[in-house]
């Protein structure tokens, strides 16, 4: 019954003024589930596996892809059956069903991004009129709102980008107006010079860790300098993404993470403000044992994000990686 303090910190999001409460300051450690147990006979009825995938999924039409589904090496993309948009595609990451977060490997991301940026060049060569903002997303095993085992992005091009990239969006034009410079670059050159949440450099990518992160174990940004939307991006650029991705996945496994959201955030071509960037969330559950998951009234009806640590000290965790 001794008196205690708690401390309590609420950031603003430099460029967007979104909220996020850094609060309870936990110790960032998990302990994981039987994985092995998790998936086991899952792989029976996966429409991605290689015995399945030709058969059961989907196909676009003929004009938009003539073969109706596209392939490279083991990895296939087709249709999403429950699209987020007009035109939305799952790409999976080759064959394998399982996968465990450190060994999906730089290679293997970079060979989905490659396929995804096909399909995103081939709609964008039609002339469809959804072809603004090419996306990728990546839900990472059930914490992360993974209903299938088998790794996949989710890949879809819209001209209504989603809430956070449409104020991101926004907000960067202002800055860019206002100030006759990039946000993206000036938030570049003020964390390097100030090295408190700044990881490392890989290319021409710089990795970050967030102020006001969206994940309660704070989130990794790489934002890929001079780059303005995802159809910019060149194969090296793809390789240091992903490689740079596997280093996060390797840092957060020693807290006994094993699950995460990525996504794309691209501007449309021509948009000098914008920089392209993504951005790494680790998923956990509060308690594994009840499904309890990490996101809650706060997150999910204000929209407010939580973080367990300052991401200044999550940086110090994360920076012996990059």
């Amino acid at each position: 019954m001794a008196r205690n303090s708690i401390p309590v910190e609420i950031r603003k999001d430099p460029l967007t003024g979104r909220s996020a409460r850094i609060c309870h300051f936990m110790k960032l450690q998990w302990e994981k589930p039987d994985l092995k147990a998790l998936v086991a006979g899952t792989e029976e009825k996966c429409p991605f596996c290689p015995k399945n995938v030709m058969n059961v999924t989907p196909c676009f039409s003929e004009d938009l892809l003539s073969d109706g589904r596209m392939t490279l090496d083991d990895l296939v993309l087709f249709p999403n059956l429950a699209p987020y948009d007009q035109i939305g595609a799952v790409a999976t990451l080759g064959a394998d069903h399982y996968i465990p977060m450190t060994e999906i490997g730089a290679r293997r991301i970079a060979k989905g991004f490659k396929l995804a940026m096909r399909f995103f060049e081939k709609i964008h060569r039609t002339g469809h009129p959804e072809s603004v903002y090419q996306i990728a997303n990546w839900n990472y095993m059930p914490p992360a709102g993974s209903s299938i085992i088998h790794p996949h992005l989710q890949v879809f091009v819209t001209s209504d980008p989603p809430n956070l990239l449409r104020e991101e969006l926004c907000a960067a034009k202002i800055y860019f107006e206002k100030n006759r410079s990039n946000y993206w670059e000036d938030l570049i050159e003020h964390e390097m010079a100030h090295n408190e949440r700044f990881l490392g450099t890989i290319g021409r990518t710089v990795w970050l860790t967030s102020f006001a992160p969206m994940g309660v174990a704070g989130d990794v940004m790489g934002v890929v300098r001079g780059v303005r939307s995802t159809l910019e991006l060149s194969d090296k650029d793809l390789s240091d993404l992903a490689q740079g991705l596997t280093q996060a996945m390797a840092a957060y496994d020693r807290m006994g993470i094993y699950s995460f959201n990525m996504n794309f955030f691209p501007g449309a071509s021509g948009d000098d403000f914008a920089r392209f960037h993504i951005l790494f969330s680790p998923r956990t559950y509060f308690n594994p044992v009840l499904g309890t998951p990490d996101v809650a009234a706060l997150r999910n009806l204000f929209n407010e994000s939580v973080c367990m640590a300052f991401p200044e000290e999550i940086n110090t965790m994360l920076k012996n990686f990059f």
